[in-house]
């Protein structure tokens, strides 16, 4: 059984910066990739992130590309998404999941663990 387990939201103004973190246990974490997903009010849950199980290769939702920056630390079983220039329209929960796969990938359906989410509000 794998548990995931976010931390690091909160309510931030536009401009703002967050650092999420996921810590995992249960599962060999270095050998999966893993991701950040969110789910805007009305939304469907979107790709964010996503991370190689080396940390070598990373993949990006054009809406958070040049803001947003996952990493992981295999060691420490945790993976992380620094959150910068902060908009409105990032309000959302964010999710972090375990891949079945090692290399990055970006559909909810590649992902088969999923932690229980962390709030992120961002006022104008």
């Amino acid at each position: 059984q794998v548990q995931l387990v976010e931390s690091g939201g909160g309510l931030v103004q536009a401009g703002g910066s967050l650092r999420l973190s996921c810590a995992a246990s249960g599962r060999t974490f270095s050998l999966y990739a893993m991701g950040w997903f969110r789910q805007r009010p009305g939304k469907e849950r979107e790709f964010i992130a996503t991370i190689s199980r080396s940390g070598t290769s990373t993949g990006y939702a054009d809406s958070v590309k040049g803001r947003f920056t996952i990493s992981r630390d295999n060691a420490k079983n945790a993976v992380y998404l620094q959150m910068n220039s902060l908009k409105p329209e990032d309000t959302a929960v964010y999710y972090c999941a375990v891949s079945r796969y090692s290399g990055p990938v970006t559909s909810p359906s590649d992902y088969n663990y999923w932690g229980q989410g962390t709030q992120v509000t961002v006022s104008s």
